[in-house]
């Protein structure tokens, strides 16, 4: 396990190849340190303005997890329901042992050591569409610099939105003011599973040059 006072000496590279959802975690406890060191790495990420109007919350507490659990679960049943139907008819396995580690996840959702949620200060507008664009993405950079920090500490992580389906069940569960908006659930321990090398689709497939659909990057098969 990772010492909270070692240096993370995975290159960023190996780290965004090798990141992944982990969400099968052993309830083994994770150092209050370490935890903090990630947030601290979290809190290097650029924010609008330089406002860093951000705000984490570290919930270790069962009955505050057991809450946020009862929405995640609320939420999933029929996302869940939807998925495994069309994964069924599609044959789709991959699909099918995805949609069995969140199941897993949420079933075990009080077990997990930790739970970081990621919030904004300040109310978030539905409109126009351009300042609630902005907004989040005040707050989602430090969110994936929690994901790398926690995959090159060896922690397995996942960033999850569903427990917050209910903005205002979701800050009485955390205390939070009015003013302090839940926006990233991120469940952390130490991995049942394993990292390794992710499969992506290739930026040729996904990259336009120009304009949409140039696909100008493609290798001929």
């Amino acid at each position: 396990m990772q010492d909270a006072a070692a240096p993370l000496t995975m290159s960023l590279e190996d780290a965004m190849r090798t990141q992944r959802a982990i969400r099968r975690l052993k309830p083994d406890p994770v150092d209050d340190a370490l935890v903090l060191r990630l947030i601290e790495l979290a809190l290097k990420a650029p924010t609008g303005s330089n406002a860093q109007a951000w705000e984490f919350i570290v919930v270790k507490d069962r009955e505050v997890k057991a809450a946020l659990g009862r929405m995640n679960r609320g939420a999933l049943r029929l996302y869940m329901m939807m998925q495994r139907r069309a994964a069924t008819r599609r044959g789709d396995a991959a699909m099918l042992r995805l949609l069995d580690a969140v199941q897993w996840q949420a079933d075990h959702f009080e077990e997990i050591p930790v739970v970081v949620v990621a919030c904004l200060r300040g109310i978030i507008p539905l409109w126009p569409p351009m300042a609630t664009m902005s907004l989040y993405a005040s707050i989602y950079p430090s969110v994936q610099n929690l994901l790398l920090a926690a995959r090159a500490s060896g922690l397995g992580a996942a960033l999850i939105t569903l427990p917050l389906w209910s903005r205002f069940l979701a800050q009485r569960a955390l205390g939070l003011p009015w003013n302090i908006a839940p926006c990233a659930v991120v469940p952390l321990g130490w991995p049942l599973g394993r990292y390794g090398p992710t499969t992506r689709r290739s930026v040729g497939e996904v990259v336009s040059l120009d304009r949409y659909g140039n696909r100008a990057f493609r290798v001929p098969a």
